[in-house]
């Protein structure tokens, strides 16, 4: 797929080019080390794995800022790790330990941080993050905090109808809000096709009337550079974008699936195509990275997530008598609710939030409800109460003396 001219010549600082890789690199050895955790039957349920689509989850989580909210899928390791969350973290909350960001209660991703790094918990039900999202852009904007919201939908989630209620809401409202659409042709076992009669799952975006781009998924400055993009507009009140990323799920839908329904020429074809080693030549070429600096980046991760392993399996399951804590918010002894104004609050409260509740068009007259009070809405002539017949109008009053009528038929 054709790189955009304009973002192939995008430049970053060396830093930001090695982040990137380092990231990358990262999002893949904690998934190798959990499959190892798996296999030796110490990861509790499921576990998904993103090979061979890093460059996605990274790239995009690389271009929001700390105040932005992103709420990741199942896939999306990688952009947990962008945003601050430690491996231990992700280590703990697949093993259910005590020490886990759910205290043992919950498994695999589904874990968030609302006060530091603004991370919403993944739903299961696919596509439901969409409108959350799309409300959290829009409770940022209503508290003046100029914040982007972000979140992730595969192919086959596209095709919920939360998907479309979510993208509409988003698109009417023109809310601050990023949508990456991960297609990596399968949802589950069934190939994209079969499912949608589109090439480009970006096309879905003009039906709301909102941009969207179609990207490499496996080229992460591409990604990065569309995402900051995309981010930069909604940002500035030009509404939410959708970015579809193309990639290839590289294992099954989980561990326990072998995938042995994809053809063996699109796997080859697509493993040829990882990401991290593309990015590694990349690298390489532009001088950014040399044979010392890459061994310097694996002797830094592999320390990493030594410890950060040893952590977790030494880390205890929860008590017996912790069973019932944390399972339902009672206010603010468990964590407290209020909104962080950046705007004047008297700005969106009364009096300089009052409007004139009465919409009038020109040519369709305007008129008062039975009530003798301005209706909210005219459509068409409304004649006055004092122009009509009040005689022959029951009032309220009449109505209230008059005796129950007979039920019955006719």
């Amino acid at each position: 797929m054709p790189v955009p001219e304009a973002r192939r010549k995008t430049q970053l600082s060396r830093q930001q080019y090695l982040d990137l890789y380092y990231y990358m690199r990262l999002n893949r050895e904690v998934e190798e080390t959990m499959t190892k955790l798996f296999r030796q039957n110490k990861i509790v349920g499921g576990l998904y794995s993103s090979l061979g689509q890093e460059g996605i989850s990274v790239g995009s989580a690389y271009a929001l800022e700390k105040k932005d909210w992103m709420a990741p899928m199942i896939r999306n390791i990688g952009a947990l790790l962008v945003k601050g969350v430690p491996p231990r973290d992700i280590f703990t909350q697949h093993m259910a330990k005590f020490t886990s960001p759910t205290k043992g209660k919950d498994g695999t991703s589904h874990f968030g941080d609302l006060q530091n790094l603004h991370i919403v918990s993944p739903i299961s039900m696919l596509g439901d993050l969409i409108p959350v999202m799309t409300g959290v852009a829009m409770a940022g904007r209503y508290l003046g905090q100029n914040i982007v919201a972000m979140t992730w939908i595969g192919d086959g989630g596209s095709s919920t109808g939360v998907f479309h209620e979510g993208l509409n809401l988003a698109a009417s409202q023109r809310a601050p809000f990023v949508l990456i659409l991960e297609n990596n042709l399968w949802a589950y076992s069934t190939p994209v096709r079969r499912q949608v009669p589109l090439d480009n799952l970006a096309d879905r975006a003009k039906a709301y009337g909102i941009q969207s781009y179609s990207i490499d998924g496996n080229d992460v400055v591409e990604v990065y550079n569309t995402t900051k993009e995309a981010v930069d507009k909604a940002r500035a009140g030009d509404g939410p974008i959708l970015i579809e990323a193309k990639s290839f799920r590289r294992r099954g839908h989980a561990q326990h699936d072998p995938a042995e329904y994809v053809p063996p020429a699109q796997r080859e074809y697509w493993e040829k195509r990882d990401p991290i080693a593309l990015y590694e030549t990349f690298l390489f070429k532009q001088k950014l990275l040399d044979a010392k600096g890459k061994k310097e980046i694996e002797d830094k991760i592999s320390g990493l997530l030594e410890k950060e392993r040893e952590f977790a399996e030494n880390s205890p399951m929860p008590p017996a008598e912790t069973v019932s804590e944390g399972v339902y918010c009672t206010g603010d002894d468990c964590h407290k609710i209020a909104a962080d104004w950046q705007r004047p609050v008297a700005e969106v409260m009364p009096p300089k939030s009052n409007v004139d509740p009465v919409w009038t068009v020109k040519g369709f007259g305007s008129g008062k409800n039975a009530s003798r009070e301005n209706a909210p809405i005219h459509f068409g002539d409304t004649p006055s109460v004092e122009n009509s017949n009040t005689d022959k109008v029951p009032t309220a009053k009449k109505l209230a003396g008059e005796p129950p009528r007979a039920k019955g038929r006719g």
